[in-house]
């Protein structure tokens, strides 16, 4: 009878470890006390070592995809994207990497075949005690009861994935503009869908996922476009009772009407010039509280209700890539979208578009990804030769091409683009037909091809299909 309650009392643990309904209560399982995050994974991954394995492949572990652009196949995702925001990861890892879910990226010798380095607290506290180290690539806080939280993990809300996707680009509602920290609890008019008093969806809703692999990627690090999520997966294709309305979906995205504005509470920053950095200027802010001139960071300009810009969009879009080729005298669209007035794929779409001015090497005309944080970074010295130097000397890409820096540096203009899909408005609020359809219609009707507003120019070149 021993034998059988200890073999019953095994079964049941198993079961338990393997179960997607297993109760948040962890308790029998979790034996502390826990000094580092990778402590607790260990005693994880004693039952869920096939989760861990998984979670492995995904871009949120490795932070780079295969993907195609124009006329090539790349590895691209945060590891080595080139922004106008902080620029660049590489050389930066101990502060960027602080939102990776994994503990200890410090440098190129990260090993990311290190299951105990995952992180599967960050997505599955629900204590809302969990913490990571601003500065501390991805380790957690002296201060976190990691025991209390291992024994209380649960399925992930929006506050997991916000705690970086709603702060990324180095602040509450930085890079996209639709996504700040009113999104953890929103109400009916920031977002329709995840109204807490409404609908209450999570992440997870739109954003499937299956065995780690979680769909829909950010077009920054993601333009190869091939992990989409849509309107369409939950809506019928043609939602609308008036016939015109649906007929607009042939060339209209859901978003651009549904979506008239972003950053509704939290501003967003939509421009960042590194240029004036360096000065001692006084430091400045905004109307909103924000800094707007920062010895550290130069110019910013943050705003707020912010109407978003439009192009055509058939989801998938064009990047730099470290190492390309640019022209000092014009802009450089780090990332765009992809699509026109002919292609049948493309439809007008909402974006945010973030302008910025960022170092670039002017012998071997490309944007350089300098050291900004940790010792010789430009935080600390306000030397940018230094930090171009320190910079591209630990990039590995940059090695790897053969890339050195010249010695000779200025700034550039840049530009990136973001697709805004989320804070979707209640459809009481959605753009009437006067928003576009009238002088001071928000669409521009030349830049997206057409001879002019297609309801009132006969004959108005009009997309196809």
């Amino acid at each position: 009878m021993k034998t059988l309650t200890i073999t019953l009392s095994l079964v049941a643990m198993l079961l338990y470890c393997n179960s997607s309904l297993a109760a948040q209560d962890h308790s029998e399982f979790i034996e502390g006390p826990f000094t580092t995050g990778s402590q607790v994974t260990t005693q994880c991954i004693e039952c869920h070592e096939d989760h861990a394995a998984d979670f492995m492949k995904s871009s949120h572990w490795t932070w780079e995809l295969e993907q195609t652009l124009p006329g090539r196949t790349v590895k691209r995702g945060k590891k080595n994207t080139i922004n106008n925001f902080c620029v660049a990861i590489s050389s930066n890892e101990p502060r960027c990497t602080s939102c990776h879910a994994g503990y200890g990226w410090k440098d190129n010798n990260f090993d990311f075949s290190d299951m105990t380095k995952v992180d599967c607290l960050i997505c599955h506290d629900t204590t809302g005690t969990y913490v990571k180290d601003p500065a501390g690539a991805g380790e957690v806080l002296a201060k976190v009861n990691l025991e209390r939280v291992a024994k209380n993990v649960g399925t992930p809300v929006r506050d997991n994935c916000g705690t970086c996707h709603f702060y990324g680009g180095g602040g509450d509602g930085v890079k996209h503009g639709d996504l700040d920290s009113s999104m953890s609890y929103p109400d009916k008019r920031t977002d329709v869908h995840m109204d807490v008093d409404g609908n209450d969806f999570q992440c997870q809703e739109c954003h499937t996922t299956k065995d780690h692999q979680i769909t829909g990627n950010a077009m920054g690090v993601s333009p190869g476009g091939d992990n989409p999520i849509g309107c369409i997966n939950c809506h019928d294709s043609a939602p609308h009772k008036k016939q015109k309305l649906n007929d607009h979906g042939q060339a209209v995205a859901c978003q651009t009407c549904h979506i008239p504005e972003f950053a509704k509470n939290e501003p967003t920053k939509m421009s960042w010039d590194w240029s004036t950095a360096g000065s001692n200027r006084e430091q400045t802010t905004d109307e909103y509280g924000k800094h707007s001139y920062m010895k550290k960071k130069g110019d910013f300009v943050w705003a707020k209700n912010v109407k978003p810009q439009y192009a055509w969009y058939n989801g998938k879009a064009d990047a730099y890539m470290a190492g390309d080729k640019m022209q000092a005298n014009s802009v450089t669209k780090l990332t765009h979208p992809l699509g026109d007035i002919n292609d049948p794929h493309a439809k007008i779409t909402p974006f945010k578009v973030h302008t910025g001015k960022q170092i670039y090497d002017k012998k071997l005309n490309i944007f350089i990804t300098p050291k900004v944080f940790g010792k010789g970074g430009y935080w600390k010295t306000f030397d940018w030769d230094k930090a171009a130097r320190l910079g591209m000397e630990q990039n590995q890409n940059m090695v790897d091409k053969g890339i050195k820096y010249s010695g000779e540096y200025g700034f550039a203009a840049t530009e990136m683009w973001w697709p805004i899909n989320h804070m979707v408005s209640p459809k009481e609020d959605a753009l009437k037909c006067k928003d576009c359809h009238s002088q001071q219609g928000r669409l521009d009707w030349q830049a997206l091809g057409y001879e002019g507003d297609p309801m009132k120019v006969k004959g108005g070149q009009r997309h196809t299909k």
